[in-house]
């Protein structure tokens, strides 16, 4: 079955692949949870629209590619929800007036400083796969979802033992998320059609690189069909709502 990095590799990676042992298939763990990293309006913008036209307004923007995942991603919210599987989204956070905390962030993009007058709020995740009170969000400042926030505690705290992977961008912050993951000896799945970049080639060159050493590239509906075979009541998820304390 061809894959969407195949057209980039030379005939010498393919030899060296196939000779290598390096894309062995993991599979799936027992009690996954799934991720959906970034898929907010700095990275698709307020509409469906040429990746082109939407960096006008949003750099960070992926264009309709990332509205495509979107709705592959809706499908696996609603599945997990249904099975009582953990949700944990990421997002960026707020930045100081100044910038001063954008720290490296700044160095490498041209347009870090520019005004932007929105009526969406850029880390707000989309309202088509907006959380529901029982996900968790965790806000971040740097690429991977593990650095300097409690993923790994509430992962720890649910026992969970797999991650399927979602959100963008395949080559930033979804890679660096999986690698942090396979450190801490998470089998991770990547589902394919629910990740999504703004370039092609990094698209499908860092699928093949997780899928080479990290975790599997997986399509949505092989881990829909998995989360249907599994049964209810795996974890004990958060209440996702308020506990009133009655005053003594």
């Amino acid at each position: 079955m061809s894959k969407v990095w195949d057209q980039f590799l030379t005939e010498r990676d393919k030899q060296v692949f196939a000779a290598s042992g390096y894309g062995k298939r993991a599979g799936f763990g027992k009690r996954p949870a799934l991720v959906v990293v970034d898929v907010n309006y700095n990275f698709v913008g307020d509409k469906p629209e040429p990746i082109l036209d939407s960096i006008k307004r949003w750099r960070n923007s992926c264009g309709e590619e990332g509205w495509q995942s979107v709705a592959v991603i809706r499908k696996l919210l609603r599945s997990a929800r249904a099975k009582g599987i953990p949700v944990l989204y990421t997002t960026g956070d707020d930045l100081r007036p100044d910038r001063f905390d954008a720290g490296a962030w700044a160095w490498k993009n041209g347009r870090s400083y520019e005004a932007y007058q929105h009526e969406k709020d850029g880390n707000a995740i989309v309202d088509e796969i907006t959380p529901s009170p029982k996900d968790l969000l965790i806000k971040k400042m740097k690429p991977s979802g593990f650095f300097g926030t409690c993923m790994l505690s509430y992962l720890v705290d649910l026992e969970v033992d797999s991650l399927f992977v979602t959100g963008t961008t395949t080559s930033g912050c979804v890679r660096a998320t999986v690698i942090d993951a396979f450190s801490y000896n998470f089998r991770v799945s990547v589902i394919e059609d629910g990740c999504f970049d703004r370039s092609q080639a990094s698209h499908a060159i860092n699928l093949c690189d997780m899928n080479a050493k990290y975790a599997d590239v997986v399509d949505s509906n092989e881990v829909l069909d998995f989360i249907d075979s599994l049964p209810e009541g795996l974890f004990e998820l958060p209440q996702g709502q308020l506990i009133e304390m009655a005053m003594t």
